[in-house]
Protein backbone atom coordinates (compact mmCIF):
# COMPACT_ATOMS: atom_id res chain seq x y z
CA UNK A 1 0.00 0.00 0.00
CA UNK A 2 1.55 3.63 -1.33
CA UNK A 3 1.90 6.62 0.77
CA UNK A 4 1.31 9.62 -0.85
CA UNK A 5 3.59 12.76 -0.06
CA UNK A 6 1.45 14.68 -2.41
CA UNK A 7 -1.20 14.32 -0.21
CA UNK A 8 -2.04 16.21 3.09
CA UNK A 9 -4.79 14.69 5.60
CA UNK A 10 -5.88 17.07 8.70
CA UNK A 11 -8.06 15.24 10.43
CA UNK A 12 -10.82 17.16 12.77
CA UNK A 13 -10.21 20.04 10.79
CA UNK A 14 -13.80 20.78 12.00
CA UNK A 15 -15.04 19.24 15.42
CA UNK A 16 -18.32 16.75 15.74
CA UNK A 17 -20.48 19.61 16.82
CA UNK A 18 -19.67 21.27 13.76
CA UNK A 19 -19.77 18.92 10.81
CA UNK A 20 -23.07 17.73 12.40
CA UNK A 21 -24.01 21.48 12.00
CA UNK A 22 -23.22 22.03 8.30
CA UNK A 23 -23.82 18.38 6.93
CA UNK A 24 -27.54 18.89 8.16
CA UNK A 25 -27.77 22.53 7.28
CA UNK A 26 -26.18 21.48 3.14
CA UNK A 27 -28.27 18.06 3.28
CA UNK A 28 -31.62 19.67 4.14
CA UNK A 29 -31.16 23.65 3.33
CA UNK A 30 -29.03 23.16 -0.36
CA UNK A 31 -30.61 23.18 -3.35
CA UNK A 32 -29.92 19.84 -4.52
CA UNK A 33 -30.44 19.35 -8.31
CA UNK A 34 -31.65 16.33 -10.97
CA UNK A 35 -28.67 13.71 -11.30
CA UNK A 36 -29.77 13.06 -14.64
CA UNK A 37 -27.44 14.50 -17.77
CA UNK A 38 -27.34 14.43 -21.60
CA UNK A 39 -24.44 14.42 -23.53
CA UNK A 40 -24.82 13.96 -27.39
CA UNK A 41 -28.42 13.20 -27.15
CA UNK A 42 -27.79 10.52 -24.40
CA UNK A 43 -29.31 10.60 -21.42
CA UNK A 44 -26.94 9.79 -18.15
CA UNK A 45 -27.36 9.07 -13.80
CA UNK A 46 -25.25 10.70 -12.26
CA UNK A 47 -24.00 8.25 -8.93
CA UNK A 48 -24.14 11.34 -6.34
CA UNK A 49 -26.07 14.99 -6.31
CA UNK A 50 -24.09 17.91 -7.39
CA UNK A 51 -23.89 21.71 -7.29
CA UNK A 52 -21.00 23.80 -8.63
CA UNK A 53 -20.55 27.45 -7.14
CA UNK A 54 -17.97 29.96 -8.65
CA UNK A 55 -17.14 33.40 -8.86
CA UNK A 56 -18.99 35.92 -11.18
CA UNK A 57 -17.66 34.71 -14.89
CA UNK A 58 -15.84 31.39 -13.90
CA UNK A 59 -17.11 28.73 -15.91
CA UNK A 60 -16.25 24.83 -15.38
CA UNK A 61 -16.56 22.18 -17.63
CA UNK A 62 -16.57 18.38 -16.44
CA UNK A 63 -16.32 15.72 -18.84
CA UNK A 64 -17.18 17.70 -21.44
CA UNK A 65 -20.45 18.92 -19.29
CA UNK A 66 -20.52 22.41 -18.64
CA UNK A 67 -22.32 22.46 -15.31
CA UNK A 68 -24.59 25.37 -13.84
CA UNK A 69 -22.62 27.68 -12.11
CA UNK A 70 -24.55 29.14 -8.84
CA UNK A 71 -23.39 31.69 -6.84
CA UNK A 72 -22.05 31.13 -3.53
CA UNK A 73 -24.01 30.94 -0.34
CA UNK A 74 -23.43 31.78 3.11
CA UNK A 75 -22.61 28.60 4.04
CA UNK A 76 -20.06 27.93 1.63
CA UNK A 77 -18.19 31.66 1.55
CA UNK A 78 -17.78 30.89 5.68
CA UNK A 79 -16.23 27.50 4.55
CA UNK A 80 -14.54 28.78 1.83
CA UNK A 81 -12.99 31.90 4.04
CA UNK A 82 -11.76 29.47 6.87
CA UNK A 83 -9.92 26.97 4.46
CA UNK A 84 -8.68 29.70 2.42
CA UNK A 85 -7.13 31.28 5.85
CA UNK A 86 -5.53 28.35 6.99
CA UNK A 87 -4.03 27.46 2.94
CA UNK A 88 -3.23 30.42 2.51
CA UNK A 89 -4.59 30.26 -0.94
CA UNK A 90 -7.83 32.06 -2.89
CA UNK A 91 -10.16 29.93 -4.69
CA UNK A 92 -12.71 30.39 -6.73
CA UNK A 93 -14.51 27.90 -6.97
CA UNK A 94 -16.56 25.03 -5.14
CA UNK A 95 -17.49 21.62 -6.11
CA UNK A 96 -20.52 20.12 -3.96
CA UNK A 97 -21.30 16.54 -3.73
CA UNK A 98 -24.07 14.60 -2.33
CA UNK A 99 -22.98 10.63 -2.14
CA UNK A 100 -26.57 9.76 -0.57
CA UNK A 101 -25.01 6.95 0.83
CA UNK A 102 -22.51 3.60 -0.36
CA UNK A 103 -24.20 3.03 -3.30
CA UNK A 104 -23.09 6.68 -4.36
CA UNK A 105 -19.54 6.93 -5.71
CA UNK A 106 -17.03 8.47 -8.62
CA UNK A 107 -15.16 6.38 -10.63
CA UNK A 108 -11.19 6.34 -11.48
CA UNK A 109 -10.50 9.93 -12.61
CA UNK A 110 -8.18 13.23 -11.97
CA UNK A 111 -9.02 16.94 -11.55
CA UNK A 112 -7.31 18.10 -14.27
CA UNK A 113 -9.25 20.03 -16.86
CA UNK A 114 -7.81 22.64 -18.52
CA UNK A 115 -9.77 25.56 -16.84
CA UNK A 116 -8.09 24.24 -13.55
CA UNK A 117 -4.27 25.36 -14.91
CA UNK A 118 -1.19 23.37 -15.19
CA UNK A 119 -0.75 23.26 -11.33
CA UNK A 120 -4.10 22.38 -9.85
CA UNK A 121 -4.37 23.22 -6.03
CA UNK A 122 -7.44 21.63 -4.14
CA UNK A 123 -8.64 21.79 -0.84
CA UNK A 124 -11.29 18.80 -0.17
CA UNK A 125 -13.15 18.88 3.11
CA UNK A 126 -15.83 15.67 4.34
CA UNK A 127 -18.94 16.38 6.26
CA UNK A 128 -21.15 12.96 7.36
CA UNK A 129 -20.43 9.28 6.92
CA UNK A 130 -17.14 8.14 6.47
CA UNK A 131 -15.67 7.05 3.21
CA UNK A 132 -12.75 5.59 1.67
CA UNK A 133 -10.71 7.40 -0.66
CA UNK A 134 -8.53 5.59 -2.88
CA UNK A 135 -5.92 6.50 -5.21
CA UNK A 136 -3.19 4.83 -7.54
CA UNK A 137 -0.08 5.74 -9.64
CA UNK A 138 -0.98 6.48 -13.60
CA UNK A 139 2.14 4.58 -14.66
CA UNK A 140 3.52 2.32 -11.76
CA UNK A 141 1.13 -0.08 -9.55
CA UNK A 142 1.54 2.13 -6.79
CA UNK A 143 -1.80 2.40 -4.99
CA UNK A 144 -3.11 3.63 -1.59
CA UNK A 145 -6.57 4.47 0.27
CA UNK A 146 -7.59 6.89 3.36
CA UNK A 147 -10.55 6.74 5.70
CA UNK A 148 -12.02 9.93 5.01
CA UNK A 149 -13.70 10.73 8.55
CA UNK A 150 -16.52 13.89 9.12
CA UNK A 151 -14.53 17.38 9.59
CA UNK A 152 -11.39 16.06 7.42
CA UNK A 153 -9.47 18.35 5.42
CA UNK A 154 -7.66 16.42 2.48
CA UNK A 155 -4.88 18.72 0.48
CA UNK A 156 -4.46 17.42 -2.52
CA UNK A 157 -1.09 19.50 -3.86
CA UNK A 158 -0.77 19.79 -7.84
CA UNK A 159 1.04 17.04 -8.42
CA UNK A 160 -1.41 14.53 -7.29
CA UNK A 161 -3.27 15.30 -10.45
CA UNK A 162 -0.37 14.82 -12.94
CA UNK A 163 0.98 11.55 -10.95
CA UNK A 164 -2.68 10.23 -9.54
CA UNK A 165 -6.02 9.02 -10.29
CA UNK A 166 -7.90 8.92 -7.74
CA UNK A 167 -11.73 7.34 -6.75
CA UNK A 168 -14.64 7.24 -4.19
CA UNK A 169 -15.89 3.26 -4.77
CA UNK A 170 -19.27 1.52 -4.04
CA UNK A 171 -19.02 0.36 -0.17
CA UNK A 172 -22.40 -1.63 0.68
CA UNK A 173 -21.44 -1.36 4.27
CA UNK A 174 -22.72 2.63 4.59
CA UNK A 175 -25.77 3.80 4.85
CA UNK A 176 -25.53 7.24 5.93
CA UNK A 177 -25.03 10.10 3.38
CA UNK A 178 -21.54 12.40 2.77
CA UNK A 179 -21.29 15.93 1.63
CA UNK A 180 -17.79 16.80 -0.22
CA UNK A 181 -16.54 20.14 -0.90
CA UNK A 182 -13.48 20.31 -3.44
CA UNK A 183 -12.60 23.91 -3.81
CA UNK A 184 -10.39 25.01 -6.73
CA UNK A 185 -9.06 27.58 -8.48
CA UNK A 186 -10.37 28.21 -12.11
CA UNK A 187 -8.09 29.81 -14.33
CA UNK A 188 -10.03 31.79 -16.74
CA UNK A 189 -9.60 32.04 -20.28
CA UNK A 190 -9.07 35.44 -20.11
CA UNK A 191 -5.94 35.00 -17.87
CA UNK A 192 -4.51 32.06 -20.72
CA UNK A 193 -4.60 34.33 -22.95
CA UNK A 194 -7.57 32.50 -25.15
CA UNK A 195 -10.49 34.39 -25.90
CA UNK A 196 -13.56 34.40 -24.34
Amino acid sequence: MASCPELEIIDGFYDAAECERIYRHLRHQHQWPDNRYTVAGRQFILPRLQTWHADPGIRYSYSNNLLQTRPWTPVLSDLRSQIETYLNFSFNSVLVNLYRNGNDYVGWHSDNEAELGEQPFIASVTFGAERRFEFRHKKSSENGRVLLRSGTLLIMQPNFQHHWLHSLPIDQNVSEGRINLTFRKVITPALNGLSP
